[in-house]
């Protein structure tokens, strides 16, 4: 049975149908107009694995679907038109894109500018691969496929969010989205500065209604990249909780494959698609307004694809001097695509960082390579087992992390693959699933990891999350805070989230948030300027790319990448609680 097709929004992703099989002289034809030629073929490699391999392979389906065999179940015109121009298609009602856009609720937006030829290697390259070539999914007997996991619906919470446009981000791009913004943060102390970073490379202080740069990232390295887009780039950054004493500030950046030697990689025949990079800034004068001073690199790791990366670092921001947790970084390493690349065993493994949240100090030198410590407090530190940076892992692309000031909890959300977004409540040295687990539920890792089965009866050692919401309500989960500032009352004690794609605006009580529980989510409306509205219309587009940030005083911001404004929620109107909103 042939698999339908679809590509995600944020990158070059070759959406293709499959419903009508061709005949055999169209197949005939296709093999005339569809370059071998070895030149075409690498070019259109190179172009999959910077702008495709994010979001499609050709064992099965990911973000994206699985494109083996497809240059044979779909017409190359129509290919050529779609990769083209994929909205139009959608818009005037073509078949084969209408079905896939309802499949996968993706809007992709229009690459008119790839090249002629770019297109036709791609399409070379694709069909490389016949379905034939992918090895065989095992099989195992799990039980009944799941048809709903999920069937709860999220209902309304009765209050509405009114928010305030603060300023757009200084567009890097023509088109959504015009600013990458990422992450926002306020340094702690009297004199409270706010930062905000586009994934395209540049650090950003908020100043008023405008904004600066602090810090360019590519100008210091040659090799930085941003393709092909989710998360990478300037992944994330975060400030030493002593930064106005010692002017030290952490990144991650995405670099080219092979840009230097990783310390942290895996057997030469898995590809590496490309590195990330964490470093340390230290500048000169920590109240300067642009940086100026030095960098090091403290570890470098290679990806399978470039997915699921190193997207959040952070100090728990309520850890005193003096404490245990004080000065230590968290690092969240995502399983980098290998499980739906075919190696599943990269992932889920104490011995190795994919898939991880790690703690590290960064002021240390007892790690192998001897550029960071190892806390002596963390769980596996005296397991020769298993790694030692390792705080909690089993984790498919843990996005954010943070903590509830109140309770001191530890929070992190996990973007899912099919059938659960999740919250965790954070236990040290705690085994939160993947790629054995999604969510409350159990998958194959080397099968279809779309495909959810029940939990077994004798089922134990896994941590599962205190809250999830399934792909009938959005597509990943974008993590946020426990309200902590004092302006709005109805926020108090709520844990505010969101999801990506399509810009909903959640919350759970956080006292609900108890492991071997599930804590109901609600759904928080938008208010701007008197009027109810949603983040898609506010921003225009289908694909809102929600981020959440905390300025100064610890009050809630909403970033959309889409159009790349930030906006300040200056209150919250609570009203009685009713059924669902609609999701426009």
């Amino acid at each position: 049975m042939f698999r339908r097709i679809f590509f995600s929004a944020s990158i070059i992703c070759l959406c293709l149908s499959s419903w009508f099989a061709c005949s055999s002289k169209q197949e005939q034809n296709q093999e005339i107009a569809i370059s071998s030629d070895k030149e075409t073929l690498n070019q259109g490699q190179s172009l999959f694995q910077t702008n495709c391999s994010a979001c499609h392979n050709f064992r099965q389906k990911g973000i994206g679907p699985n494109l083996s065999g497809v240059t044979t179940e779909v017409e190359t015109d129509w290919l050529r038109q779609f990769i083209h121009n994929a909205p139009v298609m959608i818009e005037e009602g073509d078949t084969r894109a209408t079905r896939l856009y309802q499949e996968y609720n993706q809007y992709m937006p229009a690459f008119t500018t790839l090249k002629d030829t770019e297109i036709e290697a791609i399409i070379a390259y694709l069909h490389s691969h016949p379905q034939s070539s992918a090895p065989a999914l095992e099989e195992k007997n799990l039980g009944n496929i799941l048809t709903d996991p999920l069937p709860e619906k999220i209902q309304a919470s009765g209050i509405t969010l009114v928010l305030e446009e603060v300023m757009a981000l200084p567009a890097s791009a023509e088109k959504p989205p015009l600013a990458r913004i990422n992450k926002m943060l306020t340094l702690p102390g009297q004199k409270s500065r706010t930062f905000i970073h586009d994934l395209r490379g540049k650090l950003y202080e908020i100043k008023g209604k405008t904004s600066a740069v602090f810090l360019n990232v590519p100008a210091y390295f040659p090799h930085f990249i941003d393709k092909p887009g989710l998360g990478t780039g300037l992944g994330s950054f975060a400030f030493h909780p002593d930064y106005e004493k010692n002017g030290l500030l952490y990144t991650t950046h995405t670099e080219q494959a092979g840009t230097a030697p990783a310390d942290f990689t895996y057997a030469d025949s898995i590809p590496v698609t490309l590195q990330w990079v964490l470093t340390e800034w230290k500048t000169n004068t920590p109240s300067a307004s642009k940086f100026s001073g030095t960098h090091r690199e403290l570890f470098r790791i290679n990806m399978v694809s470039g997915i699921h990366g190193v997207q959040e670092i952070t100090f728990n921001p309520f850890a005193a001097a003096g404490k245990p947790d004080y000065g230590l970084l968290y690092i969240g390493i995502g399983d980098g695509g290998a499980t739906l690349e075919g190696y599943p065993f990269v992932a889920h493994d104490k011995n190795k960082p994919w898939g991880t949240i790690l703690r590290i100090d960064p002021r240390g030198d007892n790690s192998r390579n001897g550029k960071y410590g190892i806390p002596g407090g963390n769980p596996f530190a005296q397991n020769s087992n298993a790694l030692g940076e390792i705080w909690a892992y089993g984790f498919r692309n843990p996005h954010r992390i943070s903590w509830d000031k109140g309770s001191q909890k530890m929070l992190a959300t996990d973007i899912g693959q099919k059938n659960a977004e999740e919250i965790n409540l954070i236990v040290p040295g705690a085994d939160y699933g993947w790629n054995l687990r999604e969510g409350t539920f159990r998958i194959n890792p080397d099968g279809d990891v779309n495909e959810a089965y029940a939990l077994p009866e004798d089922d134990k050692g896994f941590t599962y999350p205190v809250a999830q919401y399934d792909h009938d309500e959005g597509n990943a989960i974008s993590g946020g805070f426990v309200y902590a500032g004092k302006n709005i009352p109805a926020l108090q004690g709520k844990y505010i989230f969101g999801d990506v794609v399509t810009g909903r605006i959640f919350c759970v009580d956080s006292d609900l948030l108890k492991l071997g529980q599930h804590a109901p989510i609600y759904e928080l409306s938008v208010q701007v300027a008197d009027v109810e509205t949603t983040l898609r219309q506010l921003t225009g587009n289908k694909r809102v790319d929600l981020r959440f940030g905390e300025g100064p005083a610890q009050e809630l911001y909403i970033l959309t990448k889409a159009d790349g404004k930030v906006w300040k929620v200056v209150d919250a109107r609570q009203h009685e609680r009713v059924s669902a909103l609609p999701s426009s």
